[in-house]
């Protein structure tokens, strides 16, 4: 059976919905943390990691909503995942945001690697996923630095 063109483009936007959703997971779990800091900290955690994973989910559902036009196909809301109970506490919930993060970044690399988006010949598409990565980036190594200040 052939590949085609609409198979391509439809199985790239489900790729990247999975990696929204993951960061959306994180967004959520990075708002659990935030209510349950002090001010200081959470200020510092909202400037550190929730505005560049914001920005970053953003940008991520405006680039599948783009591609999905330039496609013809349809680009469905995304869910807002449940950050836990408080319990967790909020380094369990900036460590469930960081292994969200760490999902999203690996399903947008193997994204990549597939060569789905080139396939498809979407310029802007690759570009946005590349960004996307980028602000995701240092959300681990951020997150580490921020946890070893709660508490203190």
């Amino acid at each position: 059976m052939a590949y085609t063109t609409a198979e391509a483009r439809q199985e790239l936007l489900e790729a990247l919905a999975e990696a929204i959703e993951d960061i959306g997971a994180a967004l959520g779990a990075l708002g659990a943390a935030y209510e349950q800091l002090d001010e200081r900290t959470a200020d510092r955690l909202e400037e550190e990691l929730f505005g560049p994973v914001q920005v970053a989910y953003g940008r991520a559902k405006a680039a599948h909503a783009a591609f999905a036009g330039r496609a013809g196909l349809a680009s469905g809301p995304f869910e807002a995942a449940a950050p836990g109970i408080p319990s967790t506490g909020a380094k369990g919930f900036i460590d469930n945001a960081v292994a969200a993060v760490a999902a999203a970044d690996g399903a947008l690399s193997a994204l990549q690697d597939s060569m789905l988006p080139a396939e498809v010949g979407d310029a802007e598409l690759r570009a946005a996923l590349a960004n996307v990565r980028e602000l995701l980036g240092g959300v681990r190594q951020r997150a580490r630095e921020l946890e070893r200040t709660l508490g203190r």
